[in-house]
């Protein structure tokens, strides 16, 4: 508990004076603080000319796979630049990207963890993980292909492992093992 208080005219000894002096006032007791994330950020920074194929990079904000990265020479304003094509983890969109190669870009956090398929209810998928905790949050995937097959396997009460991949605040089913 912090104190604050203020300062009587003849300078003495704060210990000559009781807590309950008037001069003296604490901070309410009843006060509440929002509690945040774990402070975890969403991206790292990365040099352009450190990504390689297969890496991570956001590109417009989005996080992307990178599927090709070429370099060109220095210029005649003194930079080598490199030409960036990635994917779109969520979405499977082409994006393209051209940056010095000096200079730092974002690279998303991103986390994949294998779940166990329980059911399909209302459009959301129920998941289990290894210690048995289960997830009711994420929506069947957009994909009609993948949304299909985790249908199918519900419906003829097969295991199924779904994927789930996080970064920058969104989560999705990438993938499905059998």
């Amino acid at each position: 508990q912090f104190l604050y208080f203020i300062a009587p005219k003849h300078h003495q000894s704060l210990s000559a004076y009781s807590p309950s002096a008037p001069w003296l006032f604490a901070m309410a007791d009843d006060e509440t603080f929002e509690t945040g994330d774990s402070g975890a950020s969403l991206t790292v920074p990365i040099q352009a000319g450190a990504l390689k194929k297969g890496m991570f990079v956001c590109i417009n904000g989005f996080p992307c796979k990178v599927v090709e990265i070429t370099t060109s020479k220095t210029g005649k304003h003194g930079h080598a630049k490199a030409n960036i094509t990635a994917i779109d983890i969520f979405t499977g969109k082409k994006l393209e990207e051209v940056a010095p190669t000096s200079h730092n870009l974002e690279q998303p956090v991103v986390k994949s963890v294998t779940l166990g398929l329980l059911d399909v209810v209302d459009g959301y998928v129920h998941l289990v993980d290894d210690a048995g905790n289960t997830r009711e949050d994420l929506k069947i995937p957009e994909d009609k292909e993948l949304a299909a097959k985790i249908q199918e396997c519900v419906d003829e009460g097969k295991d199924m492992a779904c994927t789930v991949v996080a970064a920058m605040g969104k989560e999705q089913i990438m993938s499905k093992d059998r």
